[in-house]
């Protein structure tokens, strides 16, 4: 069986990733360490806790993949909530909360998903085989994402549904052979790469007619047509890269899920112009909150593939295929600080993205105190967590001037934590045993 590597997990380890002291497994405080080598002064980090501790405990089914998209569709509530307060405080124009704005964004965190659950499910049937068991899960739960995004199509036009989902799937099954294709040496692969390519490049075009027909032209075809070519592009240099073992995959793998912000954003516009739905899709606050919704939702998918990659591949934490995984959720970190410092200023900037990897390095402690059965190592990682949830919300409290209230943002990380903490739990049952 494979295992985390048992020694401490140290700065040294993660330099390039995590932030240097940042919740290292040595600690023994509570709290998450300032972090000076980002240039953050101790003047310039939130104020002292105000939130009460609570006993945070993992919540898991036993269903890794389930259970990350039990977190991730958390994301949505948190990204709604910080752009309500972020709108409010920096008067932001336009409405985050009119019936577009949430078209916008439940199809940015089902499209986002969409992509991280079809990789996540390739690198299981790479990993533990077709066959096995925790790739029928993770098949099962790319499924659930493919009804929930045929029911948001339904909800617009219900009697659409069912075909739709029936063309949706039929897709995923071409990347599945695309997939296999990717692994299967000679002319026999590469046959099977390009007779599913030709099967997506044909999806692309039906797609196209589909979303122009039932939008009365308000989705023109060809640039429909032209995104979800670019989707199909995106993910297949993804899926290359997984059978070929190379670390970039993963970077690769957020470059197509990153993309999926922008075919919510077409596809928002063209059926809220359609059915005269009230709001903007596109107005300044509609954005702020699609923005957030697909970063965050991005955040839980790429920690889960992290955490995938630490009990799977060789090496563990010390590995260049964990590191590579480290970097891509890294660099979520950093759009998502970005994001604060477009409207908070870089020396906010600096702060929430110091507090924010303490928290990922956190959720680090808890998964190999978990792959290693040291229950105290667990114990820690959440006890942390506990602990950032009041650095965050006194941070978001001090930047919107009290428009989030520390205890709102402090409570609405609980769930945050308790899932992603639950699927680390069942990543780990369903896939170390699987590498033994």
């Amino acid at each position: 069986m494979r295992s985390l590597p048992k020694r401490a997990i140290t700065a040294t380890t993660l330099a390039a990733f995590l932030l240097t002291g940042l919740a290292a497994c040595g600690n023994d405080s509570n709290s998450a360490a300032p972090a000076t080598s980002t240039g953050v002064s101790a003047e310039q980090m939130p104020g002292p806790a105000t939130i009460a501790k609570v006993a945070l405990m993992a919540k898991s089914t036993g269903n890794p993949f389930a259970d990350i998209r039990t977190a991730a569709a958390h994301m949505p509530m948190t990204a709604d909530a910080l752009a309500a307060g972020i709108t409010k405080a920096a008067k932001i124009k336009g409405s985050g909360t009119s019936p577009a704005a949430g078209l916008r964004a439940g199809l940015t965190q089902l499209l986002t998903e969409h992509v991280y659950l079809a990789g996540i499910a390739v690198a299981t049937a790479y990993h533990a085989g077709a066959d096995s068991e925790a790739f029928k899960l993770a098949a099962a739960g790319l499924d659930e994402n493919s009804k929930a995004v045929a029911a948001a199509v339904g909800s617009i036009v219900p009697k659409e549904e069912d075909g739709f989902l029936t063309g949706w799937r039929s897709h995923i099954n071409d990347f599945v052979t695309y997939a296999v294709g990717a692994k299967t040496p000679g002319a026999k692969g590469a046959s099977m790469k390009k007779d599913a390519g030709a099967n997506l490049k044909g999806y692309a075009k039906a797609s196209g007619a589909f979303f122009d027909r039932i939008t009365g032209g308000a989705l023109p075809s060809a640039a429909v047509e032209m995104d979800f070519n670019h989707h199909i592009g995106t993910l297949k240099t993804a899926i290359d890269s997984f059978a070929a073992g190379d670390p970039t995959a993963f970077n690769k793998l957020k470059v197509a899920a990153d993309h999926m912000a922008g075919s919510a954003q077409v596809l928002a516009g063209g059926i809220a112009k359609a059915t005269k739905m009230k709001g903007n899709p596109n107005d300044a606050a509609s954005t702020l909150r699609s923005g957030l919704t697909g970063m965050l939702t991005t955040h839980v998918y790429l920690a889960g593939v992290a955490v995938f990659t630490a009990y799977t591949a060789d090496g563990g934490l010390d590995g260049a295929a964990f590191k590579a995984a480290a970097g891509a959720l890294d660099k979520n970190s950093v759009d998502l600080s970005k994001a604060v410092g477009s409207v908070a200023g870089k020396a906010d900037e600096a702060v929430f993205l110091a507090v924010w990897r303490s928290h990922i390095g956190d959720f680090v402690t808890y998964a190999k105190g978990e792959a290693t059965g040291d229950e105290k190592l667990k114990d820690m990682g959440l006890a942390n967590l506990d602990a950032y949830r009041t650095t965050s919300g006194d941070f978001f409290a001090k930047i919107t001037g009290g428009a989030l209230p520390s205890d709102a943002v402090a409570t609405e990380l609980i769930g945050h934590i308790e899932t992603l903490a639950g699927a680390i739990d069942s990543l780990k049952a369903a896939l170390i045993p699987a590498a033994s």
